[in-house]
């Protein structure tokens, strides 16, 4: 049978405002994602989540899932990626990146229900478990806490990198699959900051509905060239163990996002807003 994932207690001395990974509160879940969310849950009781948990561990932080979002899930999040497409901003780096994204900040405008999976407590408590240490929300002003990569054009890729955290605790990624009619793969080297320890490659498509976990730190990934008349579209989700950032740091962020993502103006509109607040 499988074992409850445990219910979420606030550690001693917390504060009754402060959000939890049971709860990742910030706004109520609206209808839908109070549907999503039962049927996350139910899809979780087909898993032996102590056979995952020790695989993530095993492969050093990583576990990849090719079943897990229900397919009424799975459809929101489909309707949601064509209902931002007008949205998507394309980069090109040479020699490292080429493709579209559409940052949480639209997201929350315009596909709201992205923002309610994305605090959904069945999924975050099981994230948790994983992980073994409490996660959070990105903050509010983090493009990447939640945002839709599309590859759409031939030979849109991104090249080995690993998802570095500029937050002063570990960020943890998920992704997980919307739109897969293409020949990319994730490819990925495990154990490469383990000393002494030898490093596995692996190579994974993940179809609708699959899931991708790890900490950015730890894994070595790239997704490979898109084909002729491919589409690929897949959905990130960042969780952060500590949300405070040093303000250089902010900077290299920021940077990075307006630059390789989601351009200068979405991403320091934002900044500009919060600042006039």
């Amino acid at each position: 049978m499988r074992r409850p994932l445990p219910a979420e207690t606030r550690e001693p001395g917390a504060s009754a405002g402060a959000p939890s990974a049971g709860d990742a509160s910030v706004e109520p879940l609206a209808p839908a994602a109070f549907a999503a969310d039962a049927e996350i849950e139910r899809a979780l009781g087909a898993l032996d989540l102590d056979a995952v948990t020790r695989e993530f561990k095993s492969q050093d932080a990583f576990i990849y899932l090719e079943t897990f979002l229900p397919p009424s899930v799975t459809q929101q999040l489909i309707d949601a990626a064509r209902a931002v497409t007008p949205d998507v901003n394309r980069n090109y780096l040479p020699g490292h990146k080429q493709g579209g994204s559409v940052s949480r900040h639209t997201l929350d405008e315009r596909a709201p229900f992205v923002a309610d999976l994305y605090r959904s407590p069945a999924l975050m408590r099981f994230l948790a478990r994983l992980a073994g240490e409490k996660l959070l929300p990105s903050p509010q002003d983090d493009p990447h806490a939640y945002a839709l990569y599309y590859y759409t054009r031939p030979g849109d890729h991104i090249g080995w990198h690993y998802d570095t955290s500029y937050y002063k605790g570990r960020r943890y990624t998920l992704l997980l699959g919307v739109v897969d009619r293409s020949s990319c793969k994730l490819e990925y080297r495990l154990h490469t900051r383990n000393p002494g320890v030898p490093q596995v490659d692996g190579a994974v498509a993940y179809p609708p509905g699959a899931l991708v976990f790890f900490d950015g730190d730890k894994l070595h990934h790239r997704i490979t060239p898109l084909g002729e008349n491919e589409e690929r579209i897949s959905l990130t989700f960042e969780y952060v163990t500590d949300p405070r950032m040093g303000p250089w740091q902010r900077f290299i962020s920021n940077m990075k996002d307006a630059i390789a993502y989601f351009g200068f103006r979405q991403v320091f509109r934002q900044l500009s807003g919060r600042a006039k607040r």
